[in-house]
């Protein structure tokens, strides 16, 4: 078992790595000093996988818990959504002392603490994140938020949970695809901040792909404490967090482009890794060639390098939208070397059209 602190003073919270810890869910909960009611907000995927476990164990340990259901995927993750979960804390007389518990990925940890932000203006917010991309990123730091037709997480806010608790069991249950693009963000990791790191993932993607537990543990875990460490510099995304984006802002738009639909939230980030990566090579002294390594090791981990069907105008529309926009200029997450990230702003336009085109008709 792996503990991680956040330490963030009266916000600080645990972030418990251990295989077996779904079965534990209403004993953690109940530990965590919250009311009796719990309202559990899961997929259709994360409620049949897991939402008996999780129901039972928190009425075993004493809470009153139940659970709504959304549908899977990115178009859930709305204030549609959102609706839909605050409904169900109504319906089941959920008061300020109690908890919305997100069981699921991404999505649904998005938007079960955009609802706890929200609801009654605040309520606890548990993290038991069920998927790679959830556990290694998403369910770490307190970002919560809804999407909306014109772009990728523009309305929410910064909520940190009380907890997180992640089972890397949960992971034997991913189809290939979602296991696939959890690794796009464990590759990030690496690429801004350990070169030693991207080059063991590099190194051992067979190994990895097969679900190793002892590596999907160390993964897990070396992830939750850079994130951490990043959280607890700079909480709200004013400075060095920012560099954890490397890789979302040509990612959320080729998300945005697709209608949510076309490509998971890793496999943008993928794409857009490849598009700063080039944009890297003109402008910020990356070494020549590293954008093919990087296409080459995606494609270890099963992931799109191109796509077609989509222009670079329509991207750079969606791009002007992204919230990481300052007075205009979008600032880009760069490499100086793998391992070392920066941001640069004012990019020339036409740089990143060329660097679009690593992406661009090809797949």
């Amino acid at each position: 078992m792996e503990n991680i602190t956040v330490n963030l003073s009266e916000r600080s919270y645990d972030i418990i790595v251990e295989s077996g810890s779904l079965k534990k869910i209403g004993s953690w909960a109940a530990n965590l000093s919250l009311g009796r009611q719990v309202l559990v907000v899961a997929d259709e995927n994360s409620a049949r996988l897991f939402g008996a476990v999780a129901l039972e164990n928190l009425q075993a340990a004493g809470l009153v818990a139940t659970m709504t259901v959304l549908p899977a995927g990115e178009a859930s993750k709305t204030l549609a959504g959102a609706d839909q979960v605050f409904a169900a804390a109504i319906r089941a007389g959920l008061d300020r002392t109690g908890a919305v518990l997100a069981l699921g990925g991404g999505v649904i940890g998005d938007l079960a603490g955009f609802a706890a932000a929200t609801y009654l203006r605040g309520v606890a917010f548990l993290q038991v994140p069920t998927t790679l991309l959830s556990q290694v990123d998403s369910s770490v730091g307190g970002k919560v938020a809804v999407n909306h037709s014109l772009g990728k997480n523009l309305i929410g806010a910064f909520y940190q949970p009380r907890g997180v608790l992640i089972d890397p069991v949960s992971l034997q249950s991913l189809p290939e695809r979602e296991f696939c693009s959890g690794m796009a963000e464990v590759l990030k990791y690496g690429l801004i901040a350990d070169a030693a790191f991207f080059s063991g993932l590099a190194q051992n993607a067979r190994v990895i792909m097969r679900r190793d537990m002892g590596q999907l543990e160390q993964i897990i875990a070396k992830c939750c404490r850079m994130k951490a460490g990043y959280v607890e510099q700079d909480e709200h995304d004013n400075g060095v967090r920012i560099l954890l984006n490397f890789g979302h802002t040509a990612g959320h738009a080729l998300e945005a482009a697709g209608g949510f639909k076309l490509f998971t939230h890793g496999e943008g980030v993928a794409m857009g890794m490849l598009v700063a990566a080039r944009l890297s090579e003109l402008h910020a002294g990356l070494p020549a060639g590293t954008v093919d390594r990087l296409r080459d090791v995606l494609a270890d981990y099963h992931l799109p390098v191109g796509v077609s069907g989509i222009s670079s105008d329509k991207l750079v529309e969606y791009m002007g939208n992204d919230k990481k926009r300052e007075a205009g200029n979008i600032r880009w997450v760069v490499l100086g070397q793998v391992g070392r990230a920066e941001t640069l702003q004012a990019i020339p336009a036409e740089s990143v059209k060329q660097a679009l085109q690593v992406i661009l008709g090809v797949g």
